[in-house]
Order: structure tokens, then C-alpha cells, then sequence
């Protein structure tokens, strides 16, 4: 009878439990302003995502700052932000460890029914933001693991259809292609021509640089 009863006990838990399974290879996403008004003005792009389930790549080009390029070690919690400047190439880096932890801006629920994206099975979500004027549907994987998309980690699987809310409007991420594939490890390595350097140290060289260009408008004049 404890037997028994022991084995009722472990039932739920097996049965509810989700275990993500590990993924190697290549995500590519389109990235679309939802705003009808603003699409021709900013054109829909990809953000490209490399994984070997421990290191991470993500390629991303945005209006600001052009294409950013994020490096990160997912058990050690660090990463690095690859950006080209006119003064020099930077690897920025950043420990999340030691990062003021946010509360998550979503809250969501599951809702009934599923879809295919890139032939695979898709869950449903009904998730709220402050900035979004009404509850909009995520689609989700629950076999991997959100981790791959590095800043929507506490959802309960990896976001396939989903969107972020920006100072340009509200952007619609779609999963275009999926492929379970070895990807090389200088994917994840820093180019030796990238200067390692903190935050406050980026900072500190733009603006020593721009100073440095005011002094020389100020000569010509």
C-alpha cells in the first residue's frame, strides 16, 4: 500500500512536468513594425539566432545603431555586444549575474488550440504589456527552451510568433526558419579586431571622441 501510494503521488508530477529538449542550429526570424503607416518607412528585416544550447549568437540590425551582433555564454550568464563605430569595433561586455533583475513587463496565459510554424506544432498564449492596447497572441515552442531568445526567458516555452513594444511602435517577430544543424564554434568566438571593453568604458571613448571633434571644428573656425 505505501508502494502504492508513493507511485500516486509521482503521477501528477511526471504528467505535468516539461522538459525542453536541447537544440544545435539556426533561427532566423522576420521583424515587422505592425503599424500599416510606418512599414514603408521601416522595412521588415531578420534577426538570425546561432546555438550550440550553451553558447548563443544573435544578429539583429536596428534603426539606431545598425547591426548588432550579441555573444553570449547561457550557463555562465555572460555575453558580449559586437558593435562597429567609427573610432573602432567593440565587444562590450556584460555579466548578467550582477544585473539589476527586472520584473518580467508580461503576463500571460494559455490559451486552447494550436498552430504550425515551420512545421512544428505551436502553443498559444494570450499575453499583456502596459504598452500594448489589448492582449495579443503569442505562439510558442514547449519542447525548446525560451533561453535562445536571451530577454523572454520566463515564458513557458521559446516564443515562435510574438511582439515588442519600442520607441518606433510595436514590433511583430515571426519565425521564418528553423534548422537542426552543428554550427561552427568561431560563430561564438569575439573577432580579433574587437576591442573588449565595459560599458562605461564604450561610453567614455565616444565621448572622448566626440569632445575631440568639437575641438577640431572649433580650430577650423
Amino acid at each position: 500500500m505505501r508502494l502504492l501510494f508513493l507511485l500516486l503521488l509521482l503521477i501528477p508530477t511526471f504528467s505535468f512536468g516539461q522538459k525542453h529538449k536541447e537544440f544545435t542550429g539556426k533561427l532566423i526570424y522576420s521583424v515587422q513594425i505592425i503599424d500599416t503607416s510606418l512599414q514603408k518607412m521601416i522595412p521588415m528585416r531578420q534577426m538570425v539566432i546561432y546555438t550550440n544550447d550553451t553558447l548563443l549568437r544573435i544578429e539583429n540590425e536596428t534603426s539606431q545603431l545598425g547591426m548588432q551582433v550579441i555573444i553570449k555564454h547561457m550557463a555562465l550568464n555572460k555575453s558580449y555586444l559586437l558593435l562597429q563605430t567609427p573610432i573602432a569595433n567593440y565587444a562590450i561586455q556584460t555579466d548578467h549575474n550582477t544585473e539589476k533583475v527586472d520584473t518580467f513587463p508580461y503576463t500571460f496565459k494559455k490559451k486552447f488550440g494550436k498552430t504550425k510554424i515551420c512545421g512544428w506544432k505551436a502553443k498559444k498564449l494570450m499575453v499583456k504589456h502596459e504598452n500594448f492596447t489589448e492582449e495579443m497572441e503569442f505562439l510558442y515552442f514547449n519542447k525548446l527552451d525560451a533561453k535562445y531568445l536571451n530577454t523572454l526567458e520566463n515564458f513557458p516555452g521559446l516564443p515562435v510568433k510574438y511582439y515588442i513594444s519600442s520607441v518606433d511602435g510595436t514590433y511583430m517577430y515571426e519565425l521564418i526558419s528553423i534548422e537542426k544543424i552543428a554550427v561552427d564554434k568561431d560563430y561564438f568566438g569575439i573577432p580579433s579586431d574587437y576591442k573588449r571593453a565595459t560599458f562605461d568604458q564604450f561610453v567614455d571613448d565616444m565621448m572622448s571622441h566626440k569632445a575631440q571633434q568639437e575641438k577640431e571644428r572649433i580650430k577650423e573656425e
